[in-house]
């Protein structure tokens, strides 16, 4: 069996990649998405998985209210491990997936029991004769170049239909290096559609509603994850203090800086960016 092309991704899409596994792992939800938290929690309560869990289910019917009536179709580009065409599909849609990750190809095609056709590809190399009323990108359109993404949801819909984007994006294109830098800029990727013919019809920005999952997924590491690498960091310094003395080293080179930059994450996306959920048309006879 021939092996699958290995894809050379950037290492801010790593750095995120290392996210998702750690969130996927934290949260054991069936989706991958940040949600969308309604109400908002007052300062004083705490923030819980399940109220996570709870969040997403919100997210999700909130990117169903965005779905125009008479959308049938729907391609979900970047389907993570199937929440959203699970979601779609029990209201009656005709869902499709499609990613590049065997890892979630496999738990795709286990929580939709393999009644949702997959296609284990990267957008820009997604050839099919079907048609879409709507093309979903939710918290996938990062990882696919502006050009690529317009030209392609263009290419894939039929005439007058839907692309329907959820997703963070940077406010301006100053923000370069980071944890979140492989974002659009919010005006790079407008221009993009706009010149791929399509015209924005409904946009909503939800940052408020998404950031209190930043701030769990930072509180859940800040009090299990270092603590746990600092008690293996010091039963190391005991028992080995040259291997100790070696990570200690090659933890100041490589990790505490984007551990760092992790745990300010509340402060990097309020400064830099915003999650917006946007419904485009494609122009009628383009």
């Amino acid at each position: 069996m021939q092996k699958p092309k290995l894809i050379n991704i950037s290492k801010a899409t790593r750095y995120q990649n290392a996210a998702i596994d750690y969130y996927m792992g934290l949260t054991g939800s069936d989706y991958l998405h940040y949600g969308y938290w309604e109400p908002l929690p007052r300062s004083d309560e705490e923030l819980t998985l399940t109220r996570l869990r709870a969040a997403q289910e919100a997210y999700t019917a909130k990117l169903l209210s965005f779905i125009p009536e008479g959308v049938k179709t729907v391609l979900d580009v970047g389907c993570g491990i199937g929440g959203n065409a699970v979601y779609l599909g029990s209201r009656g849609f005709i869902v499709e997936g499609l990613a590049p990750d065997t890892l979630q190809q496999e738990k795709f095609i286990k929580h939709t029991n393999s009644q949702v056709p997959f296609y284990l590809t990267r957008f820009e190399n997604f050839h099919t004769s079907n048609s879409y009323d709507l093309v979903l990108l939710s918290e996938s359109s990062q990882y696919i170049a502006v050009d690529d993404l317009a030209q392609g949801a263009a290419r894939l819909l039929d005439s007058g239909g839907y692309l329907l984007l959820a997703d963070m994006m940077r406010s301006h294109a100053d923000y370069q290096k980071g944890i979140f830098s492989n974002c659009h800029v919010a005006s790079e990727l407008q221009a993009a559609l706009i010149k791929a013919g399509f015209k924005l019809i409904k946009t909503e920005d939800i940052s408020t509603h998404i950031a209190p999952t930043i701030d769990l997924c930072v509180d859940k590491f800040r009090t299990f994850g270092l603590t746990t690498v600092k008690y293996i960091a010091d039963v190391v310094a005991i028992a080995l203090p040259p291997l100790y003395s070696l990570g200690h080293w090659a933890f100041k080179r490589w990790l505490e800086k984007p551990i760092a930059e992790g745990l300010a994450a509340r402060a990097i996306f309020e400064n830099h960016l915003c999650y917006s959920i946007q419904l485009w048309q494609l122009s009628k006879g383009v």
